[in-house]
C-alpha cells in the first residue's frame, strides 16, 4: 500500500498505514506521513463496475460543492468538502494496482463521525443531506448512474415477478411465501408512484447521494456538520431515494434482520427531526417533492422487502445470509415496518404540511 500511496501527489514521506472505520463495501485506510494525513481507499469494482464514471461523479460535484462554498465566503473550505489527490503525472484520481482500484483522499482533520441515532442526529443529517443536495441542484456537470437502476422500483418489481415465476429454490408453494406474494402485489401500483410522475413530467431526478446514513457525514468535535462523504453511490434519482432511506433504516425501531416483528415499528421522532432537518435545508424542493416525502417513507421499506424476498425465492444468491430463512425474516420485518408506516401516513402527511 505505501507502493501505491507514493505514487499519488502526497506531501511527505509516509510513516504509516492502518485500517480506518467499519464500511463493509470499500476498504479504507488512514496514512500517516510526515506531513499532512491522508485517506486510502480501494474501490470494490464488483459493486461499482465502473469505477472510472464514479472518480469523475466525485471530481465534478465536489468540484463545485468547492465553488458554492468560495462564493459564499465560507472559511475552512478543505474541511468542508473532500479533496481527491492525483496521481502525480496529473492522468487521473485513481490507479488500478494488483486487484483492485485505489484513490487518495486529503484527511479531513479534527473530523469525528456518529452512530447513534437520535432525534437531534437525525435533524443534523437532515440538514447536512438537504444542503449538500441544495448545493448540486444547479451542477451542469454530467454525473452518471454509479449503479444503474438501483432504486428503480419498477425493475424491482419485475425482478420478484420472474423469482416467483422461476421459483429456484421451490419455495414458491409455502402458505406464509403465497401471502407474501399477494401483500407485495397488492402495493405495486401504489409504490410505482414516482415513475408515473417522472413520466408525466411532474417529478425530476437530481443528483442524490443514495446511501444517507449517519455515519456518512464527518463532525467537528463540537458536533457541528463539516461534509458529507462516502460519495461512491451519489448518482441521479429521486429525491426521495436520500430521504426514504434514511427513514428505513434510521427510523425503525429494530434493525432490518430482527425476528420480533410486533416490536418493528416507525419511530415518528425520528421522522419528524429527519423531515425538519431536511425541508429546511434543501431549498430546491419542490411541492410535489415536498407532498411526497411520506410516500418516499413507504417506498423504500417496500422496495427492499422486495429484493430480500426475490432473494429468498431465487435460492439467497445475492445477501449474505447466517440462516436457512434469514432473507426471510428480512422480509416479514421490513412488511411489518411497511404497515407501521402505512398507519402513520396522514400524520406523517399533517407534519410535512405544517413544515
Amino acid at each position: 500500500m505505501k507502493h501505491i500511496v507514493e505514487k499519488f501527489a502526497i506531501t511527505g514521506d509516509v510513516l504509516e498505514i492502518k485500517p480506518l472505520g467499519n464500511g463493509l463495501i470499500n476498504g479504507t485506510f488512514i496514512v500517516k506521513t510526515t506531513g499532512p494525513d491522508y485517506v486510502l481507499q480501494w474501490v470494490n469494482h464488483k459493486v461499482f463496475t465502473d469505477v472510472p464514471l464514479v472518480q469523475r461523479n466525485i471530481e465534478n460535484a465536489t468540484s463545485h460543492i468547492r465553488k458554492k462554498l468560495e462564493m459564499k465566503g465560507e472559511t475552512d473550505i478543505d474541511r468542508k468538502v473532500l479533496t481527491l489527490v492525483p496521481l502525480k503525472d496529473g492522468s487521473a484520481t485513481f490507479i488500478f494496482e494488483g486487484e483492485h482500484y485505489w484513490r487518495v483522499l486529503e484527511y479531513v482533520t479534527d473530523s469525528v463521525t456518529l452512530e447513534t441515532v437520535t432525534p437531534e442526529t437525525s435533524f443534523l443529517t437532515g440538514l447536512a443531506f438537504g444542503e449538500w443536495e441544495d448545493m448540486l441542484s444547479d451542477c451542469e456537470a454530467p454525473i452518471g448512474e454509479s449503479i444503474p437502476d438501483f432504486h428503480n422500483m419498477e425493475l424491482r418489481i419485475r425482478q420478484l415477478k420472474d423469482a416467483v415465476a422461476n421459483d429456484a429454490a421451490g419455495r414458491v408453494n409455502d402458505a406464509e411465501v403465497r401471502e407474501m406474494i399477494s401483500f407485495f402485489a397488492e402495493h405495486e401500483k401504489e409504490m410505482c408512484k414516482a415513475e408515473d410522475l417522472y413520466r408525466a413530467g411532474l417529478l425530476q431526478k437530481r443528483i442524490c447521494h443514495c446511501d444517507t446514513k449517519l455515519p456518512n457525514i464527518l463532525f467537528d468535535k463540537d458536533g457541528k456538520v463539516l461534509c458529507v462523504i462516502d460519495l461512491d453511490t451519489m448518482m441521479p434519482s429521486f429525491i426521495f431515494s436520500d430521504f426514504g432511506d434514511f427513514m428505513r433504516t434510521a427510523g425503525s425501531t429494530l434493525p432490518e434482520d430482527d425476528p420480533a416483528i410486533e416490536k418493528v415499528a416507525i419511530r415518528m421522532d425520528i421522522f419528524r427531526e429527519f423531515a425538519r432537518g431536511y425541508v429546511k435545508s434543501a431549498k430546491f424542493l419542490t411541492d410535489v417533492e415536498k407532498e411526497n416525502l411520506p410516500y418516499a417513507t413507504l417506498r423504500f421499506s417496500y422496495m427492499q422487502g422486495v429484493r430480500f424476498f426475490a432473494d429468498y425465492l431465487n435460492g439467497d444468491t445475492y445477501y449474505h445470509i447466517d440462516y436457512p430463512e434469514h432473507n426471510l425474516v428480512r422480509t416479514r420485518n421490513q412488511i411489518a415496518l411497511f404497515k407501521s408506516q402505512l398507519e402513520h401516513l396522514d400524520e406523517m402527511q399533517a407534519f410535512v404540511t405544517e413544515l
